[in-house]
């Protein structure tokens, strides 16, 4: 679930951007090295070809796929599934998302 400033953050970002607020601070059009560490290089290029996505993101789209599905679905026996697949994929995006942060 998102925070809800984040469009209120977002906004004020892109307003700041349009009044190139951001072109003389140090460091811009530069990549952020803490993205890119040189020992990370051979995993991030094998996750790059192969279109991989962190397990977070995967299991954030499914989660907002199933959602999708549950409000098309009519059939009770079939939304009840839904629903329970919906909980045993948000609790694994929630585990995921504290095990990021907490070891990440």
């Amino acid at each position: 679930m998102s925070h809800p400033l984040n469009p209120a953050i977002e906004m004020a970002l892109q307003a700041a951007e349009k009044a190139n607020e951001f072109s003389d601070l140090p460091g811009a059009g530069k990549p952020l090295e803490f993205l890119s560490q040189p020992k990370d290089a051979v995993i991030d290029r094998i996750m790059k070809e192969n279109q991989a996505k962190p397990l977070a993101v995967v299991l954030k789209k499914k989660v907002a796929d199933l959602r999708k599905a549950l409000q098309a679905e009519t059939d009770e026996t079939a939304r009840k599934a839904l629903m329970r697949e919906i909980a045993d994929q948000q609790l694994r995006l929630d585990l995921e998302l504290e095990a990021m942060t907490k070891y990440g």
